[in-house]
Order: structure tokens, then sequence, then C-alpha cells
């Protein structure tokens, strides 16, 4: 099937306390957005939407080498909201459609080819990118149907029962997701939470209500995963990228 690619690129990145994009930060020689765009690039898509909002023509500017369509999100009313900027570019898509942080510069094409591949394979209807941590603080759990695939629950921390926080497995933030899907239901989440934002995950809870087939694959390097919210996880992105 046709593969599309939507990177979330529009953050502030407060606690990286700089009016630097998040995405322009260095590490290893080059920007975070610029590893992320040879990664995505590498898995030859149809279409590559960079999701853009803070300081959107610094970033337009810094990416204008690669063959991207830029989407603006303006206000930044959360992830769901940046991922619904690129309904006019694909959503008429026939396809699956992943979807990437422009913070998170560690993933490789090698994980991701495998993580569609497995994602065809199940015929699911959204696949999340998983990864099992020593300490699982601050993320999402992933709850599975028992030796099995598939996902029954994809809970934050804020919301887990005791039981549910004892879960090593984590959301990666990294997801395919069939394109048809994805859109019909971004049009059916709201701001009813506490955020007053459109989240993503919330996409999930729709397809589990829809009886819809939600897998998980979990990469054995949980390096992979990180985000870069701080100069100290830049930091250690950078020690991670050189070690390569």
């Amino acid at each position: 099937m046709a593969l599309a690619i939507i990177i979330m690129a529009a953050g502030k990145g407060t606690r990286m306390h700089s009016d630097l994009p998040k995405v322009l930060h260095q590490a290893n020689g080059r920007s975070l957005i610029d590893h992320v765009l040879d990664t995505a690039s590498s898995l030859l898509p149809e279409e590559i939407v960079l999701i853009v909002g803070h300081q959107a023509e610094l970033v337009k500017k810094a990416v204008a080498r690669y063959q991207v369509t830029l989407a603006l999100q303006e206000p930044q009313l959360g992830t769901g909201h940046a991922v619904m900027q690129a309904g006019a570019k694909l959503r008429d898509f026939q396809g699956e459609v992943l979807i990437l942080s422009g913070d998170a510069p560690l993933v490789k094409t090698t994980t991701l080819q495998e993580l569609i591949s497995f994602h065809r394979s199940t015929h699911a209807a959204a696949t999340v990118l998983t990864a099992v941590l020593d300490d699982p603080d601050g993320y999402g759990r992933i709850i599975r149907q028992q030796n099995s695939d598939c996902v029954l629950k994809i809970i934050e921390q804020k919301d887990a029962a005791a039981e549910n926080l004892a879960v090593r497995e984590i959301n990666s933030g990294v997801y395919v997701f069939n394109a048809r899907l994805l859109f019909e239901a971004l049009g059916q989440i709201n701001t009813n939470n506490a955020q007053k934002e459109y989240y993503l995950t919330d996409v999930f809870s729709i397809c589990f209500a829809n009886g819809e087939r939600v897998c998980a694959w979990k990469t054995d390097n949980p390096d992979e995963i990180l985000g870069i919210n701080t100069p100290e996880q830049l930091n250690t992105a950078e020690r991670l990228l050189q070690q390569r």
C-alpha cells in the first residue's frame, strides 16, 4: 500500500530554555528535524507533511532542501489538532499514514520498516510503536490482550490505576494508521479534557469503540523512542548518535 508520513514539528519546546524552535536544536552536528526527515525520506513515501507552528518561517527555511509539504498549526491545540492540519493534503489519500515526532531523532529506518510491515501483516486499523522501559514514569502505558499483539487500552499515566502503573510497556508516540480511518476518527474527537486540546490518542478510543483492530509492535532498543524536551535529553541523544 501507499505510504504517507506526517511529522509533528510545531511545538515551542519551552523546557529547552531557548527561543529556537525545538526541532532546530542540533545533535551530532545536525538539527533534530534533519535527522527525522532523513529517516522519513529513506522510507520513500508518496508524501511527507511537516506540521509547523512556532517560528514556522524559520523551520520552513531550514527544511527547504527536503521534498515536504508544510501545514501550519496555528493556534496549537494538541497532537490531534496537529494531525488534523494534514487533512487538506491527505484526507483522500488511499494508504497508510506514519506519524513521527520532529523531536525524536533516534528512531531508525529499519525499525520503522519493521513497524509498517507488522502493521500490514496484522491488517490493523492502527499500530503503536512501543518499548519496555526500566522506569516508565511519565509515559502512557500499553494494555495488551493477554498473549496477543492486540491493544486493549492506552492509558495515560495520570489516569492509570496502580495495576496499570506496574506495566512497563509504553507508548512511543510513533503510529501507523489506515489513512481513511484516521481522518474519520479525527473528525469525532473533542476537547472535553483538562487541557482543552485535541488528543491524538483519543483516536484509539474511537477505534476501540468501533471494534477496529489496534496492535502494538515493540522495539528491542528503547533508546530509539527518546524524545527531546530538555537540554539534558538533547545531550543524551547526541551521545547516542555519536555511538552509532
